[in-house]
């Protein structure tokens, strides 16, 4: 049947399809604008470049165990109309790719300076998506004066940004004072994916609505949200964070959530009392917790539905 599908779309020249012993024939459609080229290949060619009218590029592998590495030549500059490109997981350290002719370019997925450069984000003035991965560090950051260092985002439409560290170690955490820097050049993020700790550079985004804190995200036994703090924030996910014990919320602080998830954050004593101040509250989504909490919660929850009407509080997986 895929087979059916592959062959009738080649017949509507819908989809080319480039076999690697063909790599010398792509220079025939550089005129193609509307295409995603996803590639099974270990080893690209320079021809790649001559691609320069493409949209959306694709060098993520199907199966990241045919090989260790990818080579994609540094040629992607030269596809200037590219709108969306999704960078390899992982590719040949000595890679160095220069983007920032890369004027259009929407949607940035694994970026690395390993692989990359920060100052072309400098030239990237309509990035709406962004995803980095480990390693992050910043040429040249002046640690003594913060406000020193120019910002590294310059689009205004930046909206979503994810961070991923693959942490194996300490060693391989972003240093928290560039990932700082890096969250306030970002002032119009309305979602925002981490698994680094900057609670208190994050309660400062004026623009941020959606906020999932993941595994290592925040290490410490205590979280603090401070009255005014995440002002437009609607939709909060705390998603194994398995040290936090305890949660604060100060009273005015997140006045726009509307659903809150727990999920497996085994050590967490209680819902934090500041929750029954928000006002716009409307679902508390909790799973995979000790039945302790979940009890908890239920002697508590009566309260908040007399102070809270309409609020929603559901469990699963809480009985063990």
């Amino acid at each position: 049947m895929r087979g059916l599908f592959l062959s009738k779309a080649k017949q509507e020249h819908f989809v080319f399809i480039i076999y690697q012993s063909d790599a010398s024939s792509l220079p025939i459609v550089r005129k193609i604008s509307r295409v995603s080229a996803r590639f099974v290949w270990s080893k690209l060619t320079s021809s790649l470049g001559n691609l320069r009218c493409m949209q959306t590029l694709d060098l993520r592998l199907d199966d990241v165990n045919i090989f260790e590495y990818i080579h994609v030549p540094n040629v992607i500059c030269k596809m200037e109309q590219l709108r969306h490109l999704y960078l390899p997981e992982e590719c040949n350290p000595k890679t160095k790719w220069k983007l920032g002719t890369l004027r259009n370019l929407q949607t940035l997925v694994n970026f690395n300076t390993k692989n990359c450069y920060v100052k072309d984000f400098m030239n990237m003035t309509n990035l709406r998506e962004l995803e980095i991965r480990w390693p992050f560090n910043i040429e040249g950051f002046n640690t003594e004066e913060l406000d020193k260092n120019p910002p590294i985002i310059q689009s205004k439409y930046l909206h979503s940004l994810s961070i991923i560290n693959n942490i194996i170690n300490d060693e391989r955490r972003i240093d928290p004072k560039h990932l700082a820097h890096l969250l306030l050049s970002c002032k119009n993020i309305s979602k925002l994916s981490l698994d680094e700790d900057p609670m208190s550079t994050l309660e400062k985004l004026p623009y941020l609505r959606m906020l999932d804190l993941h595994e290592k995200a925040f290490i410490r036994k205590e979280m603090f949200c401070s009255a005014q703090g995440f002002p437009k924030l609607e939709s909060l996910s705390l998603i194994e964070l398995n040290n936090l014990e305890e949660w604060k919320v100060g009273e005015g602080a997140m006045p726009s959530l509307q659903r809150l998830e727990i999920q497996s954050c085994i050590q967490l004593k209680k819902l934090p009392d500041g929750l029954r101040f928000i006002a716009t509250l409307q679902e508390v989504k909790i799973g995979s917790m000790r039945k302790t909490f979940k009890d908890k919660v239920e002697e508590e929850e009566e309260d908040f539905c007399k102070v809270r009407h309409g609020l929603s509080i559901i469990f699963h997986d809480c009985e063990w």
